[in-house]
């Protein structure tokens, strides 16, 4: 850790009001913290369970570290920052970070990779986000309260007061900035659409109207809700269409009939995707802010081997670009990589015990029809 400095709160806070164009802020908690509320202008770096597990074979790249946010890396590179400030939830001083904690991965990366990184002085921030928070908390965001419904007993109360199912109430939740899950009702309502800028939609089912077209974009998905649909196949296609929208400044809502199963598991895809975050990280993310989702046991299996491919397919790429042309043949790692491409129907190949029984607990799966 000798290349890392350490820096107060009130410091971070100056700089922050006098000269934040030169400070480069790196959140190294995970997509749940940094999401729950972090510091303003702060980048999270992608340093999860999935990444920090492969550095302990090998180190990771910058482009690892800061995937998805090409301009922070670019300007890391030319130099461009004169400080680059690291934080984690509450590590006081820079003596008390482990060699193997998220903060030491990311500042092997930001030492190793950036050319213009000598330039750029490494900083931890004392206390982390905590005291940072505790100290200036107009200088953060956080988001909004979501509450959890923690049982289906009370759905059904929150319910019985009113006509209006329970996925139909309110309107489309964000999981992020560009994109929106709900139920055929929302999709139904243009004035819903217009009032959270709606310029796309994703239909994830097969008998679902396309209310506006002509007026949105629409793209279909026609799958049912049940343990015979395969929904996988679908995934990079939907992912695909989510980042055009995104590429394209617009928002996108992604619905079937309730909003619970067929759009929930797309969702999920996504950020499992794009967040390279797991399963279970990315289930409690968007059952935060949609409490009711609940992928039939069929998705949920479909998208544990999603998550296993996503693993084996990153895990390969780095064993190729890091063996040397010179040495011979391909790497294993790839190799064995390829032969966990599954070979029989998806349904009897998933890795069942390795279901999170927390979010089966939160939420139970369901195979009804029309959700």
């Amino acid at each position: 850790m000798e290349d890392l400095g350490q820096i107060d709160c009130s410091v971070l806070k100056r700089l922050l009001k006098d000269d934040s164009a030169k400070c480069l802020l790196l959140d190294c908690r995970s997509f749940l913290a940094f999401s729950a509320g972090h510091i303003r202008g702060a980048v999270n770096a992608r340093c999860n369970t999935i990444v920090r597990r492969r550095a302990k074979g090998s180190a990771l790249s910058l482009d690892q570290i800061l995937a998805g946010d090409e301009d922070a890396r670019g300007r890391l590179r030319a130099g461009m920052f004169s400080a680059a400030v690291l934080y984690d939830e509450r590590t006081p001083d820079s003596e008390a970070v482990k060699e193997d904690s998220t903060l030491a991965v990311v500042l092997n990366a930001l030492s190793r990779d950036a050319s213009g990184s000598h330039r750029t002085r490494m900083y931890l921030l004392k206390g982390g986000y905590d005291r940072f928070f505790t100290e200036y908390p107009e200088y953060c965001l956080k988001s909004k309260s979501l509450p959890v419904l923690s049982s289906q007993s009370s759905v059904e109360s929150a319910c019985s007061s009113c006509g209006t199912p329970h996925h139909d109430q309110g309107g489309p939740v964000e999981i992020l900035p560009f994109l929106y899950l709900g139920s055929a009702l929302h999709a139904s309502k243009k004035e819903v659409l217009d009032a959270i800028g709606i310029s796309a939609l994703l239909n994830v089912s097969a008998d679902c109207p396309n209310h506006f077209e002509g007026t949105y974009q629409y793209k279909c998905i026609p799958v049912e809700d049940n343990h015979k649909a395969d929904i996988s196949c679908w995934f990079l296609e939907a992912i695909e269409f989510i980042d055009s929208v995104r590429d394209a400044s617009g928002r996108v809502l992604i619905h079937c009939q309730a909003g619970i199963s067929r759009s929930a598991t797309i969702c999920l895809a996504y950020l499992m995707k794009r967040k390279r975050v797991r399963l279970d990280e990315a289930f409690e993310f968007v059952r935060r802010r949609r409490s009711i989702i609940s992928p039939n046991f069929s998705f949920m299996g479909q998208l544990l081997q999603f998550e296993s491919q996503l693993l084996a397919t990153s895990c390969a790429a780095e064993a190729a670009a890091a063996a040397s042309p010179l040495l011979g043949p391909k790497s294993s790692t790839a190799t064995a990589a390829a032969s966990t491409t599954p070979t029989s129907p998806f349904i009897f190949n998933f890795p069942v015990s390795v279901v999170n029984s927390a979010y089966l607990h939160h939420s139970p799966l369901t195979t009804s029809p029309g959700c």
